[in-house]
């Protein structure tokens, strides 16, 4: 089968179809030697190299099943390296035998909460298309006095140097004196938008953390550093979010290796309305 070789590379769990075009753009894939062009295609029996290294195209079952959950500490970036040696998202995950693992998105270096990392480039690449409309939600703290005219602003638009923006939901989640926590949603990824929002009614966020993606929730007592692995009822539900076939079962070569197994729990729980089930990692 001849495919997009971005497609290739997603469905081979090498990176998001995103990620690959950035990758061919900047001259990294070759094909059977040549340098690829965006738009080329090619097909599994060719020769595809990153960086000079051959690329395993041997396609897994269509579907892939791994997810995690993992809870971005404040200090990490989203980055698999970084020229200033600063942490990563990347340096505690379990290790794979195959494919790597993609982030959904990202959260910038200050703020804390759930990341979504997957196996399947197609996947991780519906869940980040705009068309998508995934609903993110986020527990903000911010310094000084937060009127209703300003929530009614935030909630009808703003105009960003980016173009309007607007929050779906804004809850009072509580406190007291100048450190007042509220929960927003929007349906957006751009680049620190629930900040930005904010500090346009001349308000400073002093913590923000997502908790909420789609329909993944980011579990309690869930420590920060820390990820739970998906179970097939949470992934089919995202799964189904974009569009995508459910999954039956999990194939062999997609179940966690000894190495990055930890104890979990023994059986499984109910889960409260609107919260997921997991199996817990570290």
């Amino acid at each position: 089968m001849i495919e997009r070789i971005q497609k290739l590379l997603a469905s081979a769990g090498i990176a998001s179809r995103r990620e690959a075009e950035r990758m061919i753009e900047q001259g990294r894939i070759s094909v059977n030697g040549n340098i690829a062009k965006l738009g080329e295609k090619a097909e599994l029996t060719d020769t595809l190299r990153l960086d000079g290294k051959i690329i395993r195209l041997n396609r897994r079952p269509e579907v892939k099943h791994r997810i995690l959950a993992y809870h971005k500490p404040e200090g990490q970036i989203c980055t698999r390296s970084d020229p200033e040696g600063r942490p990563t998202i990347y340096q505690k995950l379990p290790h794979l035998r195959s494919g790597r693992w993609i982030a959904v998105g990202r959260l910038d270096i200050n703020t804390s909460g759930l990341i979504l990392l997957t196996t399947d480039g197609e996947l991780a690449n519906r869940l980040m298309h705009p068309s998508a409309e995934i609903e993110r939600e986020y527990a903000v703290r911010v310094l000084g006095e937060v009127s209703d005219a300003m929530l009614r602003q935030m909630r009808k638009g703003v105009e960003l140097e980016d173009g309007m923006a607007s929050f779906n939901s804004i809850r009072d989640a509580g406190g007291q004196g100048a450190n007042h926590w509220y929960h927003v949603t929007l349906q957006e990824g751009r680049n620190r938008e629930v900040r930005r929002l904010w500090e346009s009614q001349g308000v400073r966020i002093s913590r923000l953390s997502r908790i909420r993606f789609g329909s993944i929730i980011l579990r309690r007592g869930l420590k920060s550093g820390e990820w739970d692995e998906l179970m097939r009822t949470d992934i089919n539900q995202l799964r189904k979010s974009v569009g995508l076939p459910l999954v039956e079962d999990m194939i062999e070569d997609e179940k966690p290796s000894k190495r990055s197994t930890h104890k979990g729990r023994k059986k499984p729980i109910k889960a409260k309305a609107r919260q997921s089930v997991y199996k817990k990692r570290k």
